[in-house]
């Protein structure tokens, strides 16, 4: 029986002799990336020269032949370095959003890093993954543990496309699970009269713009950031629509972006309610031609981070200490959602690409449907007659 080849990337066993010069040769035999077994040799002045010459020409072969020059014994962080600058390469282009970039390069710089950088490649496998994740969870919280998850797949995931590693161990190990997650509140009918009356009667939330920034939200079910990246040249007063297009985000050592939405390729345009095109056709007269919808005191953008603490203020003085302005968002769903629409009409409205999003997290209505039982009934009677 033949004897199998050797495993591509590696050497066979390390021979010496000696030439007639006296200096010693160490040779090894060495499977090339194209499959072919080449034997590689260098000399030295003694025999243990010799061998490290040797090996380390194996190395620099090794090398050469991979990508970014990552093997089994690279270390997790320079892999790392190569995953993270993809990943703000995608973010220049608007594949992927700053703000991610941002987070998974300081969930590398004060967890995964500390934690997962002396590695080699080949150290980090699931049970230390798991062991790392554990101890994440318990001191830093489920929100850290999976957001790390998420870096140190990335980062192995990289280190198999490039060969270094057969299998990533971070898609074995043990999902994050933390504890089961509040129902969706959405403001009641009677609740969002209250809200806007309290809104009405505090100065501080009128100087805000906070009454007609409710107004909008529950209009349309934007997010905060795609709420205030609103422009005038986005609007369509004749047609009664919103092209949502844009974000407002702030990435740290800059001044606050408005960014395109990451989307699926198809432009996201929304019909707007008509007291929404009322409230709009109000402000129009007292705003700049081509600026913000919602702007800030000097006319400019408006930081959704200030925006939200405004929030918290004006609720705490209205007596609403868990409304949110992402609770407006799950109000239009819920809304949307008793009026009968689909959970696919819902989640276009919302931006979502899966509905069951959607219906898990912003749909709050948890109404009987008496067609249900009517058809269980139905069927129970044919039963009982066959």
């Amino acid at each position: 029986m033949p004897r199998p080849p050797l495993p591509i990337g590696t050497y066979g066993r390390i021979t010496f002799s000696v030439s007639p010069s006296g200096n010693h040769i160490a040779r090894a035999s060495y499977r090339d990336a194209d499959g072919v077994t080449r034997p590689v040799a260098r000399t030295g002045s003694t025999q243990a020269i010799a061998r490290n010459n040797l090996l380390t020409a194996l190395r620099d072969r090794s090398t050469a032949n991979g990508r970014s020059g990552l093997s089994a014994e690279s270390l997790f962080k320079d892999a790392a370095v190569i995953w993270l600058a993809a990943i703000e390469e995608a973010a220049d282009v608007g594949d992927v959003s700053p703000n991610t970039a941002q987070l998974y390069g300081l969930q590398l710089k004060n967890h995964v890093g500390p934690a997962l950088g002396s590695l080699r490649l080949r150290e980090v496998t699931t049970p230390r993954v798991d062991d790392f994740l554990r101890t994440v969870r318990t001191t830093r919280g489920v929100a850290t543990a999976k957001t790390s998850r998420t870096v140190v797949s990335g980062v192995m995931g990289l280190a198999v496309r490039y060969g270094a590693v057969p299998v990533n161990p971070a898609r074995e190990a043990a999902r994050v699970r933390g504890v089961r997650p509040k129902a969706p509140r959405a403001l009641t009918s009677n609740e969002r009269v209250r809200w806007i009356m309290a809104l009405e009667a505090d100065t501080r939330a009128i100087s805000k713009d906070l009454p007609d920034l409710t107004r909008w939200m529950l209009a349309t079910g934007l997010r905060i950031g795609e709420a205030l990246a609103v422009a005038w040249s986005d609007i369509d007063l004749e047609a009664g629509t919103v092209e949502v297009d844009w974000k407002l985000i702030r990435v740290n050592g800059e001044s606050l972006r408005r960014v395109q939405r990451l989307k699926g390729g198809d432009d996201r345009t929304l019909p707007l309610p008509p007291f929404a095109i009322a409230m709009l056709e109000r402000r129009r007269p007292h705003s700049t031609a081509l600026g913000p919808v919602f702007p800030d005191s000097r006319g400019g953008w408006r930081d959704p981070s200030n925006t939200s603490r405004a929030f918290r203020e004006a609720r705490d003085a209205a007596g609403f200490s868990w409304v949110t302005s992402h609770v407006f968002r799950k109000t239009c769903a819920t809304i949307l959602d008793e009026a009968g629409l689909s959970a696919r009409a819902i989640a276009d409205q919302l931006g979502h690409a899966r509905p069951s999003m959607t219906q898990d997290v912003y749909m709050a209505r948890k109404a009987l449907n008496p067609a249900a039982a009517a058809a269980l009934e139905a069927a129970a009677g044919s039963m009982a007659d066959a």
